[in-house]
């Protein structure tokens, strides 16, 4: 390991990286990409992640090394898995995040770890990297660090002082599944961390409330990842899991990650993949719960038989077509929450059509003009000049909705 250089180094963590989503993330070539060197991204991992302010910033997405003393059976960095390992000092970090924040690559760092070591030496060195960037570069960027359940609450405290955002995994919907793929993790531990850090998000902004100079507190919340896929959750537990960690812990997202086969698997893992569309109805199910009103016993309710989401149909169609009774709204009369029932109707676009119909009622070509699907839209409502006779009770509806080909749509 100490004969690799820093690009070597960076080619491994950086793609070891890759399988964390607990920030939205994406591959990405930039300016002489082609000629590699360290400014260049490709081959790297840069991540897009939102700022408290709403920016989509692009963040360098690494980790500080890829050695566990862990052996979940998921995760390729595991202490038994044979891989390439590297390590990047905590000064390692910091001059690779100002090397590339000053050639205008990134606006900021995503840091996570394996475990060396032990779960306290890790987090110090995560928050060591962080320190150096803040306190002797004064690094005005965005920081995002996974933070280790295991670890002191004190060093996760330090972490948040230093970090706009911090996450903590709770890897597996289920404590079964967590008992059974990562024996050396604990549900309790994680929930703690959890809970602590939450309780200091809102203690930080109570202060600064009160007091001007107060240090701010991870001031853009914390997240959490589940795999899916791993084990054998059903979508309608995920959908109850991510819930409760919203409700639980203030959590600003719940990020999924399709499991993935990795060398050398254990034998109590899947040989495949779940489909990539799973993962997608998933996240599609969140943004149900969170920005359109939706139970969780809505969102599970749309589930198939065997309790997954289906793949073929988005998760506000299926529940639409289970629950037929709901349905036509009137357009020019139906509340703001009865409109977002209506698949095929975003956020933006319920509020175009709240705005409109003041103004006058509404036709059917009015709402063409204010959505972009209005095919999907027509068997669910009706307007001046259009009501769904005897489409909404089709048997063949679903066959005519569902997208021809698998694109990631929202809805």
């Amino acid at each position: 390991m100490g004969q690799l250089t820093i690009q070597q180094k960076l080619e491994i963590l950086a793609d070891a990286a890759k399988y964390d989503a607990s920030c939205a993330s994406s591959g990405t070539a930039k300016r002489n990409s082609k000629n590699g060197g360290i400014g260049s991204t490709e081959g790297m991992g840069i991540c897009h992640a939102y700022a408290p302010d709403g920016r989509c910033i692009s963040l360098l997405k690494i980790l500080l090394t890829n050695h566990c003393i862990f052996d979940c059976h998921y995760c390729v960095n595991r202490k038994s898995s044979n891989v390439r390992r590297a390590r990047f000092t905590p000064q390692e970090v910091a001059d690779l995040t100002l090397n590339f924040y000053r050639r205008n690559y990134i606006e900021g760092l995503f840091l996570s770890s394996g475990i060396i070591k032990s779960s306290n030496h890790t987090m110090e060195q995560l928050v060591e990297a962080a320190r150096i960037l803040r306190e002797e570069h004064d690094f005005r960027g965005y920081i995002h660090l996974k933070s280790i359940p295991e670890a002191d609450a004190e060093l996760i405290h330090q972490a948040g002082l230093y970090a706009d955002r911090v996450s903590i995994n709770v890897e597996l919907p289920t404590r079964e599944g967590l008992t059974r793929l990562a024996p050396d993790k604990d549900e309790g531990q994680i929930e703690g961390a959890l809970a602590r850090t939450k309780d200091r998000i809102i203690q930080a902004k109570d202060e600064r409330k009160r007091f001007r100079h107060a240090p701010r507190f991870a001031p853009a919340g914390q997240s959490t990842q589940m795999i899916v896929g791993a084990d054998d959750a059903k979508d309608a537990d995920i959908v109850g899991r991510a819930s409760t960690l919203y409700r639980n812990f203030g959590l600003r997202r719940v990020y999924y990650s399709a499991f993935s086969p990795i060398p050398d698997a254990s034998a109590v893992l899947p040989l495949k993949r779940p489909p990539l569309m799973r993962e997608h109805r998933l996240y599609q199910s969140d943004w149900l719960m969170r920005f359109y009103g939706y139970a969780p016993g809505e969102v599970a309710q749309a589930a198939e038989a065997d309790g997954n989401l289906p793949l073929d149909i988005d998760p506000k169609l299926a529940w639409a077509l289970k629950f037929r009774e709901s349905f036509p709204v009137d357009v020019n009369r139906a509340t703001r929450e009865q409109l977002l029932r209506v698949p095929g109707l975003g956020t933006t676009a319920v509020a175009r059509i709240l705005a409109a119909r003041r103004h006058r009622t509404l036709r059917l070509d009015d709402v063409a003009k204010l959505t972009q699907s209005i095919a999907k839209v027509r068997p669910f409502l009706c307007a001046l000049d259009w009501r769904p006779t005897m489409l909404t009770d089709r048997a063949d509806l679903r066959a005519l909705l569902a997208p021809k080909s698998e694109q990631l749509e929202l809805f």
